[in-house]
Parts: structure tokens; sequence; C-alpha cells
């Protein structure tokens, strides 16, 4: 086996299992609110004051702006501020 057709098959086998885990998270309707993860416009719900509800985030990253995200990733989701959070962030 040559290294480009192992190469070929562990990436293979890995977009697999992370397509099936996906996929169970997602048939499972396992979500959870993540803070800080929404860029402007495009936050799912509860934008704080002065706001109504979905795409009303007026800034990316807006602390008090949540994104449904799957169950299990919002505290490993990067951004210029930080990692996502469960919770609304303060001072964003």
């Amino acid at each position: 086996m040559t290294m480009m057709t192992r190469t070929l098959t562990l990436t293979a086998s890995l977009a697999t299992a992370m397509t099936l885990a996906a996929a169970q998270a997602h048939a499972e309707g396992a979500m959870e609110k993540c803070y800080g993860v929404a860029m402007a416009g495009q936050n799912d719900c509860a934008a704080g004051p002065g706001t109504t509800c979905a795409g009303t985030a007026t800034m990316d990253y807006q602390g008090n702006a949540w994104k449904l995200v799957p169950a299990g990733t919002c505290t490993t989701i990067t951004t210029p501020h930080g990692m996502g959070s469960l919770e609304p962030i303060k001072d964003m």
C-alpha cells in the first residue's frame, strides 16, 4: 500500500466517522444555545435589549446573541473573542 493510498484511506475513514457523529446528533435533535458565536444578523434569537429575535444581532460574535449548535460543541467553537459560551457573555 502506498503512502498516498494510506492517506486517502485514513482521510475517508475520518470523514465517515465525523459525518456519522454529526448525523447522530442531528437525528437526536440534540442542540444547545451557544452565545457569542453568531455573525451579525445571523443569530437564532434573544439578541438582548433593543432587539426582537432572530437575525437581530448588530455585530459579529455579540455576547448576548445565541446560535443553535450541536450539543457538546459550543465551548469548542473558537472566535476572535475567545470560545463560545453556554451563558450570555457580558462586556462585549
